[in-house]
């Protein structure tokens, strides 16, 4: 049975593990370790900067994700950003996103000062988008635009 729960620091070179093989499965990256850990580290060590949690399947851990937050003045509140998804191969197309997403959903709507879910997707993971619309999300509202330094 998947459970769900906010990742513990020391769980921090499973995370950098799974963010390097997204990044190469998604969209051909070779992270720098040594900054990608320094980043992750981050976030344990300023809750301000975001959330991660994982997905268990009888104490081994088969996926994670991370929640930055927006403020949304619209909505004198805030929106979870869900980032950095990751499901390891042999648990894909089995619920375990989905699991994920409902934990996220089920805080937020407990949470007054929360007020939604946001998230990103690269233009040809056609099956991430897939798997985002069929658990009630759309992306018919925005248009995500970026630039960022090279590394």
């Amino acid at each position: 049975m998947i459970t769900v729960r906010a990742a513990k620091y020391k769980e921090l070179d499973t995370i950098v593990n799974f963010q390097v093989k997204m990044a190469r499965e998604t969209e051909g990256l070779e992270l720098d370790q040594k900054q990608l850990k320094k980043g992750v580290e981050a976030v344990f060590e300023d809750f301000n900067k975001g959330a991660y949690y994982v997905a268990e399947d009888s104490d081994r851990i088969v996926a994670c994700l991370l929640t930055t937050p927006e403020w949304s003045e619209w909505r004198n509140g805030t929106v979870l950003w869900i980032q950095s998804v990751y499901v390891i191969e042999d648990y894909r197309g089995q619920g375990v996103f989905r699991t994920m997403y409902e934990h996220i959903k089920a805080m937020v709507e407990h949470d007054d000062d929360m007020k939604g879910i946001r998230l990103y997707v690269e233009k040809n993971n056609l099956s991430a988008q897939k798997v985002y619309k069929a658990i009630g999300m759309n992306g018919d509202h925005y248009q995500f635009f970026e630039w960022m330094k090279t590394f």
